[in-house]
This record gives structure tokens, sequence and C-alpha cells, in this order.
């Protein structure tokens, strides 16, 4: 089970359009629902920035092939003990 981030607004707050029912669906099956989605929901047009920065960093122009760079992500994320 996935621990609680200690701020209720935030662990409620639901993303518009199909994320949203994304999160529903893993929430009703038990799934762990990563936390940066709440914060994302949250904060929508504050983490905007962030989602496009994310996006340019791993789909822009880069000597790197967007599957090493995800490959980076995966080996980077099980390092941190963080579901990818």
């Amino acid at each position: 089970m996935q621990e609680p981030i200690y701020l209720p607004e935030v662990e409620k707050a639901l993303p518009p359009g199909e994320r949203a029912e994304m999160m529903r669906r893993g929430q009703a099956a038990g799934e762990a629902v990563p936390q940066i989605y709440h914060l994302f929901a949250y904060k929508l047009q504050r983490s905007k920035h962030l989602a496009n920065f994310t996006q340019g960093v791993m789909r822009g122009p880069s000597p790197l092939s967007h599957g090493l760079r995800e490959l980076i992500a995966a080996y980077t994320s099980r390092l941190n003990t963080c579901h990818y």
C-alpha cells in the first residue's frame, strides 16, 4: 500500500479528462496511483510547465534515442525505489 502524502486536498484532486478516469479505475482496483499525478491534478496550470519540460527532455532532440532515455529513467526510478 502506498503511503499517504498527508495533504488531503491534493490526494483527492483528479485531473480533467481521461487521466481522471484512469486514476479512478486504478483506485477502485486497489492500485497505487503515483503521487505526482495528484500534484499535477491539484495545480494543473502550474504543473503544466513541469510536464512540458519533462516531455522536452524525454522526447525532444537529443543524441540519445527515446528508448535509451526511457531506460535511463526506469533505471533511475528503480535506484530510487520509485515505480516507473
